[in-house]
């Protein structure tokens, strides 16, 4: 079954990172599971080398993020499609508020434009109607990937009021801009909000996580286009794609 998104890709934040459509069944079923910490950013203590001594702060390559990127198979009940739907803008979102120019790149086509490789991901739930989320993975250098999170956490902090952003000449409002917590195994550093996305008429809630492992940056992004429930990201889906990255710098 496909769901209708007239009225959603005015939003800058859905033609940058999800696929126009997402794939579901009518049992409305949630599987996402929520096992959060009480905390927006948090760090982990994981080790600078991954199982088997490779190195994470070593940028990967484009087809290494092709090899550790989400695939159709990985996760019971989501279908993945590679890259995003051609019928949707493409590039950066541009903030009204300097502080909020992190946020607005976050929901771009690369989490911001320092990474030097990004691959994008769309999952849609078949038990859950409606759940749509976007997942990406971005090489940086571990310094800039650091500074990336830095950013971030600051940006959060200081768009509580929201702000404005343009891309390709689509705008959209991004209100209530609040830390909600997540934790994701295996990961260096964590940044997830929640906020509220208006434009042509629709008010849309979503979920964004921000995770570092080493010079690897995962996003994701989550929104419910059936308007039933509060979207999350699935617990499942950050973790799966976390330790397929490290599984890619094991070797």
């Amino acid at each position: 079954m496909r769901v209708k998104t007239a009225g959603l890709t005015a939003l800058v934040t859905v033609p940058a990172l999800l696929l126009a459509t997402a794939c579901t069944s009518d049992d409305g079923k949630q599987t996402a599971k929520d096992t959060s910490s009480p905390a927006g950013t948090q760090k982990g203590r994981s080790p600078d080398t991954a199982k088997g001594g490779a190195d994470a702060s070593e940028p990967l390559s484009g087809p290494q993020l092709e090899r550790a990127a989400l695939a159709t198979g990985d996760l019971a009940g989501f279908q993945v499609s590679p890259g995003k739907s051609a019928l949707v803008p493409s590039g950066q979102p541009a903030a009204d508020r300097h502080q909020c120019q992190p946020l607005a790149d976050a929901m771009g086509d690369r989490p911001s434009p320092q990474a030097r490789d990004t691959v994008n991901r769309g999952l849609g739930s078949l038990e859950s109607l409606g759940l749509a989320v976007s997942a990406s993975l971005s090489s940086y250098s571990e310094a800039a990937a650091g500074k990336l999170m830095q950013s971030l956490t600051s940006a959060v902090a200081g768009c509580g009021e929201g702000f404005s952003a343009t891309v390709d000449g689509r705008s959209g409002d991004y209100r209530e801009v609040k830390t909600a917590a997540f934790t994701v195994g295996g990961a260096d550093e964590t940044v997830s909000w929640t906020t509220v996305g208006s434009g042509d008429g629709s008010q849309v809630p979503i979920h964004l996580v921000v995770v570092r492992k080493g010079a690897t940056v995962a996003r994701f992004m989550a929104l419910d286009l059936a308007r039933r429930t509060v979207p999350r990201v699935p617990q499942e889906v950050a973790d799966k794609q976390l330790a397929k990255v490290a599984q890619v710098l094991a070797g």
